[in-house]
């Protein structure tokens, strides 16, 4: 058993490129080694800012001898076949091949060769270099003496199996044992021998943490040491914190302090400028919860005077950098939102709908209309729908477009703005992802659910709809956002409504929003569509909380569109189903659908109203039982449905069950008599409207 070492050494990796790349050679490296017949007992992987490294533990120093059998003709076959089997084989003569014989087969050739096992030195020397030749990275460059293909120029390649260096060469680097440590504290170069060797050395004299998960540790500890020692609570930001973590081999975590001045801005514009531009933490005062005037930077140096010089030569590019976002703020505040929002006319929103002063006008209508529904002030919710895109084309969004709506939301609250109106401005985009929070309040609701159907039905109108994985208009998205902000509102929305009078605004003879006339599809076609699609993301979230698509389904095939109803009915449905008159009676369900179905192959079936109450009446009893049940189903369910009580409504059609089982037992449905038959096909219509008049049961799987 032999342990291998493999460090490719290079310039420094993009950090959102460290992680995937350490597993993808991980995988690679492994998946060669498996090919090529050798076992292992471990392996493992690490990376940082300028190496990738895997090591492979407990691996065989040789793969297997391997046995390959190859059968040829019959004995007595004639000598062209004979011939053909000793040259694919590889033998001389047919003395050579064994002779196997078969009870139904008879007699036949078959030759037996023997491959011999590989030593693991020389495959992976034969590895190596083609998993480097073929790795994929996002970005990389080729050196100008050479046509290697790599994130940054390859350096250095170690390669060591059990303590021996594995020699080949890659792109014109040679493989060796010899590695090298921090730019700063310990360059090297360090001769190595194994991987316990190669920690220590970086590890210490280094000054290298290789380990992903070790660096994050020393970083989230340094921050946790500082936050105490100056009373402030870290803003987390777990995103930033892998970033760095692929930036520094030695981390070192520096607490810097900035201009308490610049703490007038919005924290949004402070924080976001800390860690776009600079990679900085942001933390807040731990007794007030207030933005401090303070950074966190992690170093990749462990200076002598504990970071001073450090953290004052961060604080003065960053105040270069808030003297930028100061500047924009003031002139932002300076020109009325209404000033900004008609520049929007003249920014192109998709060439069939018009500009973002088009959109913003049709949504704008539409958050008027939806107002009633959410309980919103009509007026208010038109007002923050045009002005909720006006930042668009402030300077500080064009400098920080993660601000959009956040600072509109600032702006609005400046000029005096009511302060939901405000608020709607902000949040009119949300949810923008499974984590965001969806907007509660009514105004913010409106504008957020006309923004979000103006932009699906207009897609979809023009028939640009999301296709496989593919949807660069962030259409599955805005559908999400709308059904999450209908469930978790209780919006009551006909979604056909919502989507006809989206489709009124898209029309030329409509007050706004021109769109050329000949590529708007069919108005039903698009709602038809566009409700599927909509089940689609309804499914996705309640599949989340564990409920069945198949249910949602069966609801949905009733043709209802209004989102929150649909829920309760699969929640009820759901409940009734795990009951164990809900199962029976399902069953029923499915043996009456069948003899329908096989009937209707026949000829038009008689509908419900078909049944013949004399002939019943000179049935057996369990027809009359059913008959009864059914009339008694039919008027007990006006009222719990009437009421949207569902549950109720599944308490009315367990009624149906115990007469459905006895019907199916005493009763031959295809009667010899036409006039029975058809009164009997006529009763089990009338079983299979009754359950649809609550869910299509024909959906429901399992």
């Amino acid at each position: 058993m032999a342990e291998l070492l493999l460090e490719l050494f290079s310039e420094e990796i993009p950090a959102r490129m460290q992680a995937k790349a350490e597993a993808d050679l991980l995988a690679a490296l492994t998946s060669a080694l498996k090919e090529a017949g050798l076992s292992w007992k471990a392996a493992f992987g690490v990376s940082g800012p300028r190496r990738l490294t895997v090591v492979v533990e407990g691996l065989d120093a040789r793969s297997a001898d391997v046995r390959e059998e190859k059968k040829g003709p019959k004995v007595g076959a004639p000598e062209q076949a004979i011939a053909g089997f000793l040259r694919g084989a590889g033998l001389k003569d047919i003395s050579e091949a064994a002779v196997v014989s078969d009870a139904k087969k008879g007699d036949f050739y078959v030759a037996y060769t023997t491959v011999p096992g590989r030593d693991a030195k020389d495959v992976i020397a034969e590895a190596v270099p083609e998993i480097v030749k073929t790795f994929h990275w996002p970005k990389s460059m080729r050196t100008a003496d050479g046509d290697l293909r790599w994130v940054r120029p390859l350096q250095r390649i170690v390669c060591i199996l059990d303590g021996a260096v594995v020699p080949f060469e890659v792109g014109g680097v040679a493989s060796g044992n010899v590695t090298e440590g921090h730019r700063v504290h310990g360059r090297g170069p360090y001769t190595v021998k194994s991987w316990k060797d190669y920690n220590a050395q970086l590890a210490g004299k280094g000054y290298v943490i290789l380990s992903r998960a070790d660096r994050r540790e020393q970083i989230l500890d340094g921050i946790a040491k500082v936050c105490a020692e100056a009373g402030l609570k870290w803003i987390e930001d777990k995103g930033l914190l892998e970033e760095v973590v692929g930036l520094a081999e030695w981390p070192v975590v520096v607490l810097g302090r900035m201009d308490p001045d610049f703490l007038d801005l919005p924290p949004e514009v402070i924080t976001l400028s800390m860690r776009t531009h600079q990679k900085y933490f942001a933390a807040n005062n731990a007794k007030t919860g207030k933005l401090a005037p303070v950074f966190i930077v992690v170093a990749n140096i462990a200076a002598s005077d504990g970071g001073e010089k450090i953290a004052e030569g961060n604080a003065r590019v960053l105040s270069a950098r808030l003297s930028d976002a100061r500047f924009f703020w003031e002139k932002d505040k300076a020109t009325p939102l209404e000033v900004m929002s008609e520049k929007l006319k003249t920014i192109a929103f998709k060439e069939e709908l018009g500009s973002l002063g088009d959109k913003v006008g049709r949504v704008a209508a539409l958050a008027r209309e939806l107002a009633a529904k959410v309980g919103a002030d009509p007026v208010l919710a038109e007002r923050a729908a045009r002005l909720a895109k006006a930042d668009l084309v402030s300077e500080m969004v064009a400098e920080f477009p993660e601000l959009q709506g956040v600072m509109g939301r600032y702006y609005a609250l400046a000029a005096g703005e009511k302060p939901n109106v405000a608020d709607a401005i902000r949040d009119h985009y949300k949810p923008q992802g499974p984590a965001d929070s969806v907007p509660a309040e009514p105004v913010s609701v409106a504008v957020a659910l006309a923004d979000k159907l103006d932009t699906l039905v207009g897609f979809w109108a023009i028939d640009e709809k999301p296709t496989g994985s593919k949807d660069p208009f962030a259409l599955r998205r805005a559908a999400l956002g709308v059904v999450r902000i209908v469930l978790e509102n209780g919006v009551r929305l006909s979604l056909r409504q919502s989507f006809a009078a989206c489709t009124q605004t898209l029309h030329p003879d409509s007050a706004v929003g021109p769109v050329r006339q000949q590529a708007v599809s069919s108005d039903s076609q698009t709602s038809s569509d566009l409700l599927s699609f909509f089940a689609d993301r309804l499914k996705q979230v309640l599949r989340d909380q564990g409920k069945r698509h198949d249910l949602i389904d069966a609801v949905f095939a009733l043709g209802e569109d209004d989102l929150v109803l649909i829920v309760k009915r699969v929640e009820a449905l759901g409940a009734f189903l795990a009951t164990e008159d809900g199962a029976n009676l399902l069953a029923g369900y499915r043996r009456a659908a069948n003899i329908l179905k096989a009937e209707e192959k026949k000829g038009p079936l008689p509908g419900a109203d078909k049944v013949d109450a004399k002939l019943v009446a000179k049935g057996p009893a369990a027809e009359q039982a059913l008959a009864k049940a059914l009339g008694d189903v039919k008027t007990k369910l006006a009222g719990p449905l009437e009421r949207e009580d569902f549950a109720g409504a599944m308490t009315v059609l367990a009624g149906l069950r115990a007469p459905v089982d006895a019907f199916f037992e005493a009763v031959m449905v295809n009667d010899q008599d036409a006039a029975v038959r058809t009164s009997r096909l006529a009763l089990l219509a009338g079983v299979r409207d009754a359950i649809h008049r609550v869910a299509d049961f024909s959906r429901i799987e399992g």
